[in-house]
């Protein structure tokens, strides 16, 4: 059975994902102001880290057994840098404008599902998420920005997110245990030395806020990986546009941010993109749906 024959699970899951990285961004923006990005992400690592041992011993025989060992190891580098970088601008950007910049990711991630996984997208669903992208150039001013390195985080972010995205998807044969595995070891493994270098000391009244980052994000992660399992990247991508209404009602709750007109505008225009390419793809859907059957 095709991976898009029920979209709506794997939606489901990357929903579950989007609220938990929405909360954990905001406490990521609380803790930043004190701890270097690579010394959150290590923390994070390590709470993710003794919650997969267990399941990596149960599950050795299957680890031994994998043939993907390097793009599991892509795929984490990737992961790593993009988590990094993620921090980082979240540190240096308002929230708004740091989110707002990692919708691109979406755009992104169509394009390299196309090109080097050979899904076929529609021309509906890169219609929508050109619109959502619209979107998202309106919300952040491009010609009113003045760069600097927390842009370019964000930017990076982007790129090796999307990359990793796509290794994921290539990975969907792969049991979700293994691939949760291989990411919390690989994460700890590739940020223990940089962490050390720039390691900062804890304050006892900051672990509870720096470990809820790693749990949220440990969760989060298992919801990202079975959505990427269960529907493919190019129908899942312009879902996630809708991260941007979480994150400004996080903006305005957790630090006074109340969104400008062209915030509001934005949003409006990637919820019609989203609509958009769903009502498109269900009519294209029922067009395809007889042929298919008759050639049972």
């Amino acid at each position: 059975m095709p991976d898009n024959t029920a979209p709506g699970i794997g939606m489901a899951w990357l929903m579950g994902d989007m609220v938990l990285v929405t909360v954990m961004t905001v406490l990521v923006k609380l803790g930043g102001a004190d701890y270097p990005a690579v010394q959150m992400v290590f923390i994070r690592s390590l709470v993710g880290l003794v919650s997969v041992l267990p399941l990596a011993w149960r599950h050795r025989q299957a680890l031994r057994q994998t043939k993907h060992w390097g793009r599991h190891a892509f795929r984490v580098f990737c992961n790593t840098a993009a988590l990094n970088a993620n921090f980082a601008a979240l540190t240096a950007l308002p929230l708004a404008l740091a989110n707002a910049i990692g919708f691109m990711r979406p755009l992104v991630v169509l394009a390299l599902a196309t090109f080097m996984l050979g899904e076929r997208s529609g021309p509906w669903r890169w219609v929508g998420a050109g619109i959502g992208f619209a979107g998202v150039l309106l919300m952040v001013a491009p010609g009113e920005i003045a760069w600097n390195a927390g842009i370019l985080a964000a930017l990076a972010a982007v790129a090796f997110g999307s990359l990793a995205t796509v290794q994921t998807r290539a990975l969907k044969g792969e049991n979700t245990t293994i691939l949760m595995v291989f990411y919390t070891v690989g994460l700890t493994l590739f940020t223990a030395v940089p962490a050390a270098i720039a390691w900062q000391p804890v304050a006892p009244s900051a672990w509870p806020l720096l470990l809820g980052i790693g749990v949220l994000a440990q969760i989060g992660q298992y919801c990202y990986l079975r959505a990427y399992q269960a529907s493919p990247a190019n129908v899942l991508a312009p879902l996630g546009y809708l991260s941007i209404v979480l994150a400004s009602i996080a903006g305005y709750l957790a630090f006074g941010e109340i969104p400008a007109w062209t915030t509001l505008a934005g949003i409006v225009i990637i919820l019609f993109a989203l609509v958009l390419t769903a009502r498109l793809d269900r009519r294209q859907s029922s067009r395809e749906a007889p042929a298919h059957e008759s050639d049972i």
